[in-house]
């Protein structure tokens, strides 16, 4: 999605309401480095890191300068110049069942001063940021969330989950098939011409992985602070096929007592086959000297407890409602994405901000495609006897969306209606994917 970021004014109605608050509402100039720099210790700040070092700033400026940036500022406070709130937004590709991908809008760095709650910010900078999402065409909005009860007020639900996997050393042994390359280790510096290949691959095979900016890369190698502590206890490995082309590589760190055996931890795993997924896990959990292994954002539906003789050895934790969407164009974002089973259904969609509601008739083809069509609400068409009809609001659409959570489950749940017999067992069909959708980093 080619979108220019500056190209329009901010939201006139955030604008507005904050005004009549006494506060500004502002887009940082990223050119500015006074600014920027301002913007990022508020950021800080707000996530409670400790105070950014210049390297940080330089860091996140650079990051910034890819991004749309706004801050919320309070001219009567001491430090007039540090907003008090924040937020970041980008477009970036979403991938969705069928090894394709969505413009999608993603929304980040969402802070409020606590010196500044309940005076309206966190509303009008979330409903900002829809306008935004409808500016550059994007069929959806997203976000990773810290807090569970905020973003559902604006049209947002979690539609994949992320966990963590931890892997007891004494336990393992591998029963999965050897994999026909190999793994070795390589430095951060030398993988980076091609991390960003890798990458690619590996987002397109899951539903919920969103596209890796250069900057990500740079500080999960490595290569950002690189005399750091972080930095240097990182390693990273990259599994070659039979042929020597590079299809995956992980970065992991061991932390440990002295004396004593450590934990393997990782964050970051890539993989562009089955092949490379395998052996890059059984690296990380054959290691010596360690009690186990912990990989961090991992998907709820991992293959790992299949690979070993004994699958208890596998614990998840932590299981999180990772990533969380906001339909803002229906049709585009149902045609862009291949379905479990053909079929013919309505879906009418309830939205009390005006921006995806209606109703939808979405047809699936034998191979999984999709035709969308808005309906007047007099369509009689829809009504007809044998169409399939649903009934739900724009956060349920959103969940089910990656084919994360079955409608059936929201049927259940009271969330989503069935207007006509087997309408739900339909939608449960049409929507499922193959591969559960995840989510493995933070934005």
């Amino acid at each position: 999605m080619s979108f220019d970021l500056q190209g329009f004014p901010a939201d006139s109605e955030a604008l507005a309401s904050l005004a009549a608050r006494g506060l500004d509402y502002r887009l940082v100039d990223t050119a500015d480095a006074a600014a920027t720099s301002a913007w990022v210790e508020a950021d800080f700040r707000g996530f409670h890191h400790a105070r950014p070092r210049q390297i940080d700033l330089d860091y996140d400026r650079g990051l910034l300068a890819e991004r749309r940036v706004h801050g919320v500022y309070d001219r009567a406070i001491l430090e007039p110049a540090i907003p008090v709130a924040t937020v970041s937004s980008w477009p970036t590709g979403l991938s969705v069942p069928g090894g394709r991908s969505v413009d999608a809008w993603a929304v980040s760095s969402v802070t409020v001063s606590p010196t500044h709650r309940r005076r309206g910010i966190a509303r009008a900078l979330m409903l900002a940021e829809l306008q935004n999402a409808r500016a550059a065409g994007a069929a959806l909005a997203m976000l990773t969330a810290t807090e569970a009860t905020i973003y559902g007020r604006y049209g947002y639900a979690p539609a994949a989950r992320a966990a963590t996997v931890f892997v007891d050393r004494r336990r393992v042994h591998w029963v999965g098939p050897d994999a026909p390359g190999r793994v070795q280790f390589v430095d951060g510096a030398a993988i980076r011409e091609i991390a960003p290949g890798i990458a690619r691959r590996a987002v397109a095979r899951t539903p919920g992985e969103i596209d890796r900016w250069p900057a990500l890369l740079d500080r999960v190698l490595g290569l950002f602070d690189p005399d750091s502590e972080r930095s240097r206890a990182r390693r990273v490995v990259r599994y070659d096929d039979e042929r020597g082309q590079a299809q995956g590589f992980a970065v992991f760190h061991v932390t440990r007592p002295p004396n004593e055996p450590g934990v393997a931890e990782f964050d970051f795993l890539a993989a562009a086959t089955d092949d490379a997924e395998r052996a890059l896990w059984r690296f990380l959990i054959e290691q010596d000297f360690v009690s186990g292994t912990r990989g961090l954002l991992r998907s709820i539906d991992e293959p790992l407890p299949w690979l070993l003789e004994d699958p208890r050895a596998v614990t998840f934790s932590e299981v999180v409602d990772h990533l969380w969407l906001r339909m803002i164009d229906p049709i585009a974002a149902l045609a862009a994405r291949r379905y479990g089973a053909p079929g013919r259904l309505v879906i009418e969609v309830d939205d009390p901000m005006g921006i995806a509601g209606g109703r939808f008739e979405l047809v699936v083809d034998d191979s999984g495609r999709a035709e969308v069509t808005a309906l007047e609400q007099s369509d009689a068409s829809a009504s007809a006897r044998g169409v399939r009809r649903i009934g739900l609001g724009v956060r349920e659409l959103g969940a089910i969306y990656l084919g994360g959570v079955h409608p059936s489950v929201l049927a259940r749940a009271g969330r989503i209606t069935e207007r006509s017999r087997g309408s739900i067992a339909a939608a449960d069909a049409m929507f499922a994917a193959q591969r559960t959708p995840h989510l493995s980093i933070w934005f």
